[in-house]
């Protein structure tokens, strides 16, 4: 890995948001998710939660443009688990609704532990959803539509979001933790040991600050014993 290489992934960890995601509640188009996903990497949001129940997903690369491989998705079968498990985690959880009592995007304050929801494209969130968030948030508009496209109000939100934790300095110390952040430039900076890792069940190896493995040696070693040959 070059200098360079190196030096890029270490900057974009040390700005991933441990605690900005969004959740995605019956988006069924797969380029929606995947557009979702490139913003979530732009903005610094290191995961997605996505309500897919039993359908079958697989990001696409030409919407993504390779953000699956830096945002992780982790993937729900009910909205009622995912918010039980955000809630739990000390987040507050948005949704992206139109009611009488819906605020402003730019009203809310995204430097606490913040989920952002989003549900069908056809439909919007349930009944059962917006009865089950903190708050529901909406993005003035002027024209003659009354929504935009979700991965497009996705993005703006986001970009709040991210303006703000920028301007409280979140974004100039690492916020995720030394084992994630070894485990993740491991992934990034390797991915191809990393696949041959998780395919044998064998441990990641420490990293240095250089993002290299720190003795590699030994890893080659252990990957050889596997039956890598």
């Amino acid at each position: 890995m070059t200098p360079e290489r190196s030096g890029k992934i270490q900057s974009v960890l040390r700005q991933r948001q441990n605690d900005l995601t969004i959740i995605t509640d019956d988006v069924h188009k797969p380029h929606n998710i995947s557009a979702i996903l490139r913003s979530c990497d732009a903005f610094a949001v290191k995961e997605l939660h996505a309500i897919l129940g039993e359908v079958r997903f697989r990001p696409g690369n030409s919407a993504t443009s390779g953000a699956k491989r830096w945002v992780k998705l982790h993937r729900h079968k009910t909205l009622q688990d995912c918010i039980s498990q955000l809630k739990q985690k000390g987040y507050r959880i948005y949704a992206a609704h139109l009611s009488e009592q819906a605020r402003p995007y730019r009203e809310i304050d995204y430097t606490q532990p913040t989920a952002i929801l989003f549900g069908s494209e056809l439909t919007g969130i349930s009944a059962e959803a917006a009865a089950a968030v903190d708050g529901h948030i909406i993005i003035p508009m002027s024209g003659m539509v009354e929504s935009l496209n979700v991965s497009v109000a996705a993005a703006l939100i986001l970009s709040e979001a991210h303006e703000q934790r920028s301007q409280k300095g979140m974004l100039e110390e690492r916020s995720i933790s030394d084992a994630e952040h070894q485990s993740l430039l491991f992934e990034w900076g390797h991915p191809k040991f990393a696949h041959m890792c998780r395919e044998r069940n064998l441990p990641y190896p420490a990293m240095d600050e250089d993002g290299e493995i720190a003795d590699l040696p030994a890893f080659v070693e252990m990957i050889n014993a596997s039956g890598a040959g």
